[in-house]
């Protein structure tokens, strides 16, 4: 390869590189508290940080997205703090509460990851401009967290649920029965969502009422 050829490559990848780079920050500002001292020492803030860069090119991957079709930002951040409940997702902001780390009685590691593929998914995902149902849109953050490998033992069976939109386990659990149906289903759904939202986006899609599907579903799994 000549020279010019080579420099000029080196700097097209530079070009690339920064223009869609997206810098990842992570703190514990629980120093001193139960959870805060678990973070630290079975997790960390540089582990973290890892986790959050690794998790968004997954979920980039599993929404089909290039750099053009994703969300424009360019700094997602982690704060483990005081705060009840598990994790929650504001804009870009992640908080994960220390509580929850100190009192997880397993391998809160491997749980944090779980979690953190979840709310990193929040950061992503289109939420069809405020219209679309909330148990859909953390349904869609468990989806990517089961694609990864790090569905709890403790979720529901496939097939188990009250209502397509009941939310988190029982709708990631229906979205994998219908991305079995049309291999990058979620993946579609999730970019029509950018613009807004309407439940005709399964038929749409896999030619069949969302209705339909879930009892299809349920159909499926003897329920």
């Amino acid at each position: 390869m000549k020279p010019f050829f080579l420099v000029a490559l080196i700097l097209a990848i530079v070009a690339f590189s920064t223009a869609n780079a997206v810098q990842f920050q992570a703190s514990n500002n629980a120093k001193g508290t139960a959870g805060g001292t678990r973070f630290d020492s079975q997790i960390g803030v540089s582990y973290t940080t890892q986790v959050m860069s690794t998790s968004s090119n997954f979920i980039w991957n599993v929404f089909n997205q290039q750099p053009a079709d994703r969300k424009n930002v360019a700094l997602v951040t982690l704060v483990v703090e005081s705060i009840d409940g598990v994790a929650y997702t504001s804009n870009n902001g992640i908080h994960v509460s220390a509580s929850y780390i100190a009192g997880y009685s397993g391998d809160v590691k491997t749980e944090f990851v779980g979690v953190l593929y979840h709310e990193m998914t929040h950061v992503w995902q289109w939420n069809g401009q405020g219209k679309a149902p909330g148990g859909l849109i953390e349904g869609i953050a468990d989806f990517v967290r089961l694609k990864a490998g790090y569905a709890p033992s403790h979720w529901v069976k496939p097939g188990q649920g009250d209502r397509w939109d009941q939310g988190y386990d029982v709708t990631a659990r229906f979205l994998d029965y219908c991305n079995g149906l049309k291999s990058g289903f979620v993946a579609q759904l999730n970019a029509k969502m950018k613009d807004g939202y309407t439940n005709d986006f399964f038929v749409q899609l896999l030619g069949k009422t969302v209705d339909q599907l879930w009892s299809d579903y349920k159909a499926k799994y003897g329920n």
